[in-house]
């Protein structure tokens, strides 16, 4: 199945918390393929400014509706808000 469209998350983390926004990203990588209705990619980049979460979703309801899952509010964004410096960026990409 290709993706059809891109949730990414950028996240101002500090270097001294990046190791356990990390940990957060690995743990959460497995459980969110495997039980996210059309989830199909989830990739971390990093930068000196920031990191990014990039997510790939058969389409664009699926990468909506992530952002409302118990997965996403009770684990990751529990996980990830003690470790950032300024509210995420949140976009919803199509591919065209």
């Amino acid at each position: 199945m290709d993706v059809k469209a891109y949730l990414e998350i950028t996240i101002k983390i500090d270097a001294v918390n990046r190791p356990a926004a990390a940990k957060v990203y690995t743990d959460f990588r497995e459980p969110f393929l495997l039980q996210i209705p059309g989830a199909l990619t989830k990739n971390l980049l990093i930068r000196d400014e920031d990191v990014q979460v990039i997510h790939g979703f058969d389409n664009v309801e699926h990468a909506q509706s992530y952002l409302s899952s118990k997965l996403f509010q009770n684990d990751v964004f529990v996980g990830l808000k003690p470790l950032w410096s300024a509210e995420p960026d949140v976009k919803i990409y199509t591919v065209a």
